[in-house]
C-alpha cells in the first residue's frame, strides 16, 4: 500500500494504472513492501482514476507478479541487519485484467478492512513475548515483589489485548466496520511491545548485547526493532486520530 510520499496518509498514492489492450500499464513506486523479495505475488493497491478532491475515490487492487518485466526490487535493510521489507518500482509495467482484486475503485473500501485486520492481529501484541518469556525464567527463582508486580502487569495488559484481538476478529467474521476498535488494539499493543524491553532494562540492569545471555540477545534485537513497531500499521498519531473521530471527538 505504502509509497515514498505516501504513508501515514494511504490515500494520497500516486501510483497509477492506465488502462490498455487487455489489462493496466503501471508506473509508480511502492515501498515497506514485506517479502517481496521472496513472494511468488503481491497485492498492490494503485490509482485507476483520478477524482479531483477526492481521493479516496479511483483506487484499485491488483494480484502483481513482482518477476514481470518493468518491475524492480530494491531491498530495504533494518537497523538489526534483516532484510524483510522492499521497494518495488513499476515503469510501464503490464499487469492484466484479470488481476484486479474486486470492482475497479473499490480499492479503498477492500483496504480499510485490510487494515483492520493487519492492525489488530496477534503480532501487534506478541513481537517481544519471547523477551517476556527470558524475563520470566530469570525472574523465575527469586522475583521479589517489585519484579512479580511488573510482570504480573505485563502478562495482565498480554491477556486483555489477546481479549481486544480475538473480539475484532469477531467483527470481521460477521462482516462488521471495526476501525475504531482495531486502532485501538494497535495502539495499546504498540505501547505495550515497546514497554517490555524497557521494562527488562530497569528490573534487571542489563545491557542488551549479541554476545551474551540469551536473555540479552533477544533484547539487543528488540531493542533495534521496536521502534519500528509504532510505525508499522499506521503511525501513532494516524490511529490516535481515528480514535478521535470513532469516539465523536472530531
Amino acid at each position: 500500500m505504502s509509497e515514498p510520499d505516501s504513508g501515514s496518509d494511504l490515500a494520497s498514492i500516486r501510483t497509477r494504472a492506465e488502462r490498455v489492450d487487455g489489462g493496466y500499464r503501471v508506473n509508480g513506486t511502492k515501498v515497506w513492501t514485506s517479502n517481496a523479495h521472496r513472494s511468488g505475488y503481491m497485492i498492490a493497491l494503485f490509482r485507476t482514476r483520478v477524482v479531483p478532491e477526492k481521493k479516496h475515490e479511483g483506487l484499485s487492487q491488483f494480484l502483481v507478479d513482482p518477476k514481470s518485466p518493468g518491475i524492480t526490487i530494491r531491498p530495504v535493510i533494518e537497523l538489526s541487519g534483516s532484510h524483510h521489507f522492499n521497494e518495488v518500482v513499476f515503469e510501464d509495467a503490464f499487469v492484466p485484467e484479470d488481476m484486479r482484486v474486486g470492482e475497479e475503485g473499490a480499492g479503498w473500501k477492500q483496504v480499510g478492512a485490510e487494515l483492520a485486520f493487519e492492525r489488530s492481529g496477534p503480532e501487534r501484541y506478541l513481537s517481544c513475548l519471547a523477551l517476556l518469556g527470558e524475563l520470566i525464567r530469570e525472574a523465575s527463582t527469586d522475583p521479589g515483589e517489585r519484579m512479580a508486580v511488573a510482570i504480573g502487569r505485563l502478562v495482565a495488559h498480554l491477556a486483555t489485548l489477546r481479549q481486544m484481538s480475538l473480539a475484532v476478529a469477531g467483527m470481521l467474521e460477521r462482516g462488521e466496520n471495526p476501525n475504531l476498535e482495531a486502532a485501538l488494539v494497535k495502539d495499546l499493543g504498540t505501547n505495550f511491545e515497546q514497554e517490555i524491553p524497557e521494562v527488562v532494562h530497569a528490573l534487571l540492569g542489563c545491557e542488551p548485547t549479541a554476545a551474551g545471555s540469551d536473555l540479552q540477545q533477544v533484547q539487543a534485537y528488540l531493542v533495534q526493532k521496536a521502534p519500528s513497531f509504532s510505525l508499522r500499521g499506521g503511525t501513532r498519531e494516524i490511529l490516535r486520530g481515528i480514535i478521535a473521530r470513532g469516539l465523536g471527538l472530531r
